[in-house]
């Protein structure tokens, strides 16, 4: 009966690659919790990476508890619930108090186009290259999205990579920042952004959704449930829907996601050849795009007449608002009266739009 019992227990079957992996786990939870790296993204994915490498726990076998939960990204059905919750969440008065940031918001992309080029050249087929390069948007529900339409065999690293780069924002773009801007170009002090008509801020959701629709019908899903958020948010008579999708809604689906993306963190599935390919992919799409941003950035610092600080630039990627942190954060410690935040939303929530239709460019071109 001991034997028997012994026999029963995880430590018969761990392997060196399920420790390791849920070694792996426990340090994205150190992120989480002791450096506050996105808690909200790192501390479910983590503990889902713990989860499904214990042996003989079956949760990630069919019919198991995060088999039920990896449903809703299969199907692609968590994203656009998450596209809701962040259109509710987002102010566009930034955006739209300042056009021209939609430029940078735009060439943030290019590090996906960059990167699929990049892929293709190393063997991938054009349906997993474009998944993999989805990855240099930082938006982890884009990601997901295409990868379930595309290549849903790729779905599991593609989303680990995604929501990781997007956790470690803080991590990665100082230093390319740094690179690319001089101190004295940090230091510069942005004019306010000016509050927006209402009325604008209503009618630029609906026509977003419609324009959208109309020019890059596969991206709908993502483009018109962020808008409709936004609608919720700015229309002023569904108070209730637009705090139910801010915080009850997006809260659960962020749980249940989380878990689901670490489930994928099987060593089975991540101690491969394949899968460090798209994480080395995963960090160079991400780069790119934030060189790309401030590249545009340090244009319009010399076509403003060195007005426009080119490290909001960064921003263009779509991680809200952990990119338009980081650019705040370090236009301080640049110069202490530098408060860059709401100039850089507005390329942050552009690149957010911009990551929406490039997945729709890259769905239709694909399909």
């Amino acid at each position: 009966m001991l034997m028997e019992f012994l026999r029963s227990t995880a430590f018969s079957a761990m392997t060196w690659q399920a420790a390791a992996m849920i070694t792996v786990g426990v340090f994205l939870l150190y992120l989480g919790i002791k450096r506050q790296y996105e808690p909200l993204l790192l501390v479910p994915i983590g503990f889902g990476a713990i989860l499904v490498n214990i042996p003989l726990a079956g949760l990630n076998e069919p019919g198991g508890l995060l088999d039920y939960f990896y449903f809703g990204i299969k199907t692609g059905i968590f994203p656009p619930l998450i596209f809701l919750g962040v259109g509710a969440m987002t102010d566009f008065g930034p955006l739209l108090a300042k056009p021209y940031t939609f430029l940078l918001g735009a060439a943030a992309q290019f590090g996906i186009f960059g990167t699929l080029l990049g892929a293709r050249l190393l063997g991938f087929s054009f349906a997993e290259a474009s998944s993999i390069a989805i990855i240099g948007g930082a938006d982890g529900p884009t990601a997901i999205y295409l990868t379930s339409q595309l290549a849903p065999h790729l779905l599991g690293p593609i989303a680990v990579a995604a929501y990781s780069y997007m956790a470690l924002v803080p991590v990665i773009q100082p230093p390319i920042i740094k690179l690319l801007t001089g101190r004295e170009q940090r230091k510069i002090v942005m004019s306010e952004v000016k509050e927006v008509p209402q009325r604008v801020k209503i009618v630029f959701p609906i026509v977003t959704a419609i324009a959208c629709a109309l020019f890059v019908p596969a991206a709908t899903p993502l483009v018109g449930m962020l808008m409709l958020g936004n609608l919720f948010r700015e229309s002023g008579v569904v108070e209730r829907l637009s705090k139910t999708a801010q915080n009850e809604l997006i809260n659960i689906v962020t749980i249940v996601l989380g878990v689901a993306v670490g489930s994928q963190m099987s060593a089975e599935q991540f101690l491969t050849v394949g899968t460090l390919l798209i994480i080395v992919l995963g960090v160079v799409a991400f780069s790119v795009g934030t060189a790309s941003g401030l590249g545009l950035g340090q244009i319009m610092y010399l076509v403003s007449g060195k007005k426009i600080n080119p490290m909001i630039g960064a921003a263009g990627v779509s991680a809200v608002p952990m990119a338009a942190r980081v650019v705040q954060k370090m236009g301080q410690e640049a110069n202490p009266k530098n408060f860059l935040l709401m100039n850089a939303m507005g390329p942050n929530v552009a690149g957010v739009i911009g990551s929406a239709v490039a997945a729709g460019v890259l769905l239709a071109l694909a399909g």
